[in-house]
């Protein structure tokens, strides 16, 4: 596979992108100086196709980008596509948990249900008329604080049923085998090569 710009600045996400796909050349859009596109789109579908084809204008390369967020069923959805950004633009992962926390005051546990969703699409080039897209999610749901040491974002608040912990207390392996990102991956990964071998 040719190398391929990986469309994001958030540190986290590249290590994890890159841990699961040790296999492939990935190189962050950082290290051709690409500026982050504005993310005007309304689903993580429509934010990710805006990353992805900024990266591949940019560098002249294959791009890999995702848009993910957590979706909570007591606030309608939110924080949604305003994930990274809940608390304000420029928000910390701090700020996002607090204000998460904050908004779900006095919900109960069973409804304090929830899921990590990633979508991820790879683009042949900035034109690409038939992105591949893939998508993963992730169920949990949402503790009254926070734990674990691991992870990023409101990693530390994601209860995870079939281990009985915060997403923040798994191990990078562990989380990455269960994760809406390592879902997502696989099977674009796997669309990816069928795409190659279909290509005349």
């Amino acid at each position: 596979m040719h190398k391929i710009v990986l469309a994001s600045g958030n540190p986290g996400k590249i290590r994890e992108i890159q841990a699961i796909l040790s296999d492939h050349p990935i190189v962050p859009q950082s290290a051709f100086d690409v500026v982050d596109v504005e993310e005007t789109g309304s689903t993580f579908v429509e934010n990710a196709i805006l990353k992805a084809r900024n990266a591949a204008l940019h560098c002249k390369l294959p791009a890999i980008a995702d848009d993910s967020g957590l979706v909570v069923d007591a606030l309608e959805g939110a924080p949604g596509v305003f994930s990274a950004r809940y608390a304000g633009v420029g928000a910390s992962d701090q700020d996002n948990l607090d204000k998460l926390l904050k908004e779900l005051e006095g919900v109960p546990d069973e409804l304090r249900t929830a899921r990590f969703i990633c979508v991820m699409v790879f683009m042949e080039h900035a034109d690409d008329p038939c992105p591949v897209i893939a998508q993963g999610v992730w169920e949990g749901r949402i503790l009254d604080r926070a734990a674990g040491e691991n992870g990023f974002g409101y990693d530390p608040v994601f209860w995870v049923p079939s281990h009985h912990c915060a997403s923040a207390e798994l191990s990078a392996a562990v989380k990455n085998s269960l994760s809406h990102r390592g879902q997502a991956l696989k099977t674009l990964t796997a669309l990816i090569k069928a795409r190659e071998t279909d290509s005349p």
